[in-house]
């Protein structure tokens, strides 16, 4: 008995492990299980049949049951399968895209549920078929005389400049063994072309809505064939009547004038609002009928003559429109300023507060540009120099521009030195003057002088001997107040002496502390005439110098004496006429006055002869 157990178990094992995939190829084959529902694949596929486009799967069925559903599973080696679709309801019919699979060999199986048992049917499988779907191949599809671009994507539109009543040609082919129609969808203008096809096919389109506005389409055919297959394809398009728009040109960096002939154009770059895309820009001077192509970038550098100019920038597209043209000005100046003079106030120890200064400067182009120059200042020594050795650098005025002060606490330690200027000019368009240094000597601010329209002599020619003499009224003054001491002289020499004579001196006067602050003084000097001949009388301040002055050069002044005897016309030859001399001098006159009367004498007898 066990051993009839074992040999039931084993043929079980035996019968329970035959694959239903071991059936002879091409046979529908049951695999008998608890449902007695048979399926079966109604219309096909069957095997090595070529199957295309859409295909309907009709499930049949046989023997009693309750079918709760119906898979259907597709394969392409018998092997591995996947499923394609799940029916639950009456009719069992499920339509199988086929394109949607590669072409080539495939199977399909099914099986369903019978509910009244609680398991699956048998399973059905069709032999080994074949997919053939040949999808329509598009081969050509166009839209004739294209101004710019290919039309192969959106950043490579077929541009025109298309009229709104023109016509567009769009031609198309295509292969297929069952070829039906083509559509075309997404042209500009109101409305859509009629399918070509099916029936006769004209494999084109002459589109004319007559509404053809600017912008851009996406123009695509689309092809079917008999199987229900189809394919697709896309112009991209577009139509530009219009020129292109440029942006505001900056011109040098945004300067009202340039400091060079060539200067930078930027800022023209602005698209095309939607169209073509600018090929070039170009340029010229307002009123110029030549336009210049500066590339397509929006920036370039161009050459000006000097002088203030008006230009004009406008826009090329790709199709060739033009666009409108934009006005800028520029002035151009190479040319550095020119400098002018100084004006420096009067500058002396004795000065209190600032010294205004100013220089003069002016540019024929630009015009200058004060916020930009400047004045720089020093000290110096010596009045010479690229640098002023006292402060031994040049200082910042610190006013701006062309005209300052400058301030000192005291201008009294600075005597003799040289206030040492250099003014920085810059122009509007940037070029630049930098002076030579000038220089301006500070002076000491007192200054001594006699009052010459107040000296007075009392004679001038005297007879030589103790009591022949000369009293010399004068007045001595200063600039300022003066509560210092001073010495005064009165010297002589003789008037024909030759450069090894020196002065002599007379008298000489200290005029002590206090005696100039009213800035006068009145001095009476007196001179005794002792020897014949002409005497040179020097009247003298501060004679060793020993006083700063403003000006040594008016510190003497200067008079002449004679001393003469009754025998003598004249003691130095040079200041008398020799004898010969007066002779030839009475001569000449006598000659002219005899010459006088006698021109006289003839035009009197001429008057009485006409009478």
């Amino acid at each position: 008995m066990r051993n009839w157990l074992l040999l039931g178990v084993v043929f079980g094992l035996i019968f329970s492990s035959v694959n239903p995939a071991m059936l002879a190829e091409g046979e529908a084959r049951q695999h008998f299980v608890d449902s007695a529902i048979v399926l079966q694949f109604h219309n096909g596929p069957s095997a090595s049949d070529n199957v295309t486009g859409s295909f309907v799967l009709i499930i049949s069925l046989a023997g009693n049951g309750t079918l709760s559903n119906v898979t259907i599973e597709h394969s392409q080696d018998n092997s591995n399968w996947s499923e394609l679709t799940t029916l639950t309801s009456s009719p069992w019919i499920y339509t199988w895209d086929t394109t949607a699979h590669s072409n080539g060999t495939w199977y399909l199986r099914t099986f369903g549920y019978d509910s009244s048992v609680n398991n699956s049917t048998t399973i059905t499988e069709t032999g080994a078929f074949n997919i053939v779907n040949q999808i329509p191949l598009i081969t050509q599809f166009s839209l004739a005389d294209s101004e710019y671009g290919t039309g192969m994507g959106p950043t490579d539109r077929a541009w025109y400049t298309s009229a709104t009543n023109s016509t567009l040609e769009f031609s198309w082919s295509a292969s297929d063994d069952d070829l039906s129609y083509a559509t075309l969808t997404n042209v500009p203008g109101t409305g859509s072309p009629d399918d070509d096809g099916p029936g006769a096919v004209n494999y084109g389109w002459s589109w004319a809505p007559g509404d053809l506005s600017e912008g851009t389409w996406n123009p695509r055919i689309t092809v079917y064939d008999n199987s229900g297959l189809s394919a697709s394809q896309t112009i991209y398009m577009g139509i530009d009547r219009s020129g292109p728009p440029i942006g505001t040109p900056v011109l040098a960096s945004g300067a009202t004038w340039a400091d060079s002939a060539t200067i930078t154009v930027s800022g023209l770059g602005s698209g095309d609002g939607g169209g073509s895309g600018v090929e070039h820009y170009e340029w010229r001077i307002e009123g110029n009928g030549n336009w210049t192509n500066i590339g397509s970038t929006g920036s370039a550098s161009i050459t000006l003559t000097e002088g203030q100019h008006i230009l004009e920038f406008r826009g090329i597209d790709n199709v060739g429109n033009i666009g409108s043209a934009v006005n800028s000005s520029i002035g151009i100046d190479t040319t550095n300023p020119l400098g002018g003079t100084w004006i420096v106030d009067e500058l002396t120890t004795s000065r209190i507060g600032a010294a205004n200064i100013s220089f003069s400067a002016t540019d024929s182009g630009s015009g200058v540009d004060l916020a930009a120059s400047g004045i720089e200042f020093g000290f110096d020594s010596n009045g010479a120099g690229s640098t002023p050795d006292v402060t031994g650098a040049w200082l910042d005025l610190g006013s701006g521009g062309l005209s300052g002060a400058v301030s000192l606490t005291s201008w009294s330690t600075k005597s003799h030195q040289y206030l040492a200027l250099r003014a920085t000019v810059e122009d509007e368009a940037g070029n630049t003057l930098v002076g030579q240094p000038a220089f301006f000597q500070i002076l000491p601010g007192l200054d001594f002088s006699w009052n010459t329209s107040s000296i007075d002599i009392d004679r001038f020619i005297v007879r030589p001997g103790n009591d022949a003499v000369v009293w010399i009224n004068c007045s001595i003054e200063t600039n300022e107040i003066y509560n210092g001491g001073v010495i005064v002289a009165l010297q002589t020499a003789p008037a024909d002496r030759d450069s090894s004579v020196t002065w002599t001196t007379q008298d000489t006067r200290a005029l002590g502390a206090g005696t100039l602050s009213d800035m006068s003084e009145g001095i009476l000097w007196n001179y005794t005439v002792t020897a014949e001949g002409q005497w040179d009388l020097r009247l003298t301040i501060d004679p060793d110098g020993l006083i700063d002055e403003r000006d040594e050069g008016n510190n003497d002044h200067y008079l002449v004496v004679t001393g003469v005897t009754t025998q003598l016309v004249a003691v130095v030859p040079s200041f008398a006429p020799s004898l010969l001399a007066i002779i030839i001098v009475g001569l000449g006159i006598s000659w002219l006055m005899r010459r006088n009367n006698s021109i006289t004498v003839t035009e009197n007898e001429t008057e009485e002869t006409s009478n």
